[in-house]
């Protein structure tokens, strides 16, 4: 059962063309020059919007009211913002709890650290994995491995976030430099670049991770947690922070192993993106590619080893979160996911 009382399960809804949401009394339809698409309200979870996407109020009050918010897309399929529905199962006490472990920085040095030792986990365990049959690169891996890990170990005696955060730095530099390693030429990262991306990897990735923010976030909203109260990121006006630091831990393990598999499996072509080196995205070809990936990995379950059942890969995002609920109030401390399969 989903937090919301439903009982069924409740999947994304993905628009690539530009169009207009109506709504008339409780069918809301996607229409646009090639007609018109109702949308089964009772079994979306989000909407992601990549086109540009006029509604009515009515359509917005509908939505709010069914608790679907929709994430919006730029023209580089960077994330932009989101229509997020009305808080209806905030707690008091939980965001008193969340602030308190903010405003403390003792415990804010915790979450902070444990979210980067999660994604740093998650970013040892790619890089052994995928070069574990690659005789020609395995020492080359492994020395960044140390090298990561070395890294890690610098959280221990940080005093600061700030601190923290260069290091996390460090090891993203580390992690790409080692990428470069694995992937072959025509997708190699080189330099992260983001706005534009630069290259095709950097619009994989620039691609991939605003997906995993805009999922973690509708992830919260089913949760008690306060999306602008986060710890290894500084929380802004106007930004969902709690989102980046979960987010973490999550890109290793959505954004960077479907990269791996459409790489590795030639699933990309030349029209998969449009631009040139310097300024390049994901043509609506590769957009599709890339969703149909995500939106199936999503869906793929594993079988948990603490819960001793199967759970998906965006149910894990939730329990996440539950965890780290926990953690404020003080039932059981915090520690991150480290992917074991």
């Amino acid at each position: 059962m989903n937090a919301r009382g439903g009982k069924k399960i409740r999947e994304d809804f993905y628009i690539l063309q530009d169009g207009i949401l109506k709504r008339k009394e409780n069918t809301v339809y996607f229409e646009n020059k090639e007609g018109r698409k109702i949308l089964p309200i009772n079994k979306i979870s989000s909407i992601f919007a990549y086109g540009n996407l006029s509604f009515s109020s009515g359509v917005v009050s509908y939505l709010s009211k069914e608790g679907i918010p929709i994430h919006f897309f730029n023209y580089y399929g960077f994330y932009e913002g989101s229509m997020y529905p009305r808080e209806t199962l905030i707690s008091g006490d939980l965001v008193i709890q969340q602030a308190e472990h903010y405003l403390d920085p003792e415990r804010r040095l915790y979450l902070a650290g444990k979210f980067i030792e999660g994604a740093c986990g998650n970013i040892l365990r790619n890089l052994r994995y995928y070069a574990r049959n690659r005789e020609d690169i395995q020492e080359a891996i492994e020395n960044y491995a140390t090298s990561i890990e070395s890294e890690l170990s610098c959280l221990e005696g940080a005093k600061a976030v700030p601190s923290m955060m260069r290091t996390e730095g460090k090891i993203r530099e580390l992690y790409y430099d080692a990428l470069d390693e694995i992937f072959p030429e025509d997708y190699r990262i080189i330099k992260r670049t983001r706005r534009p991306p630069e290259n095709k990897m950097n619009t994989l990735i620039s691609f991939g991770n605003s997906l995993v923010y805009s999922t973690t976030l509708s992830e919260i909203y089913n949760t008690q947690l306060n999306p602008t109260i986060s710890y290894l990121h500084e929380p802004f006006e106007r930004r969902f922070s709690l989102s980046l630091d979960v987010s973490e831990i999550f890109k290793p393990i959505l954004v960077d192993r479907i990269i791996f598999k459409l790489v590795n499996k030639n699933m990309l072509d030349d029209n998969c993106f449009r631009g040139e080196i310097g300024n390049m995205l994901l043509s609506e070809k590769g957009k599709k590619i890339f969703l149909k990936e995500y939106d199936e990995k999503l869906k793929t379950t594993i079988k948990h080893k603490g819960l001793n059942q199967s759970v998906s890969y965006k149910r894990l995002i939730r329990l996440e979160l539950y965890k780290l609920s926990k953690h404020v109030l003080e039932v059981e401390k915090y520690k991150p996911l480290v992917m074991w399969w």
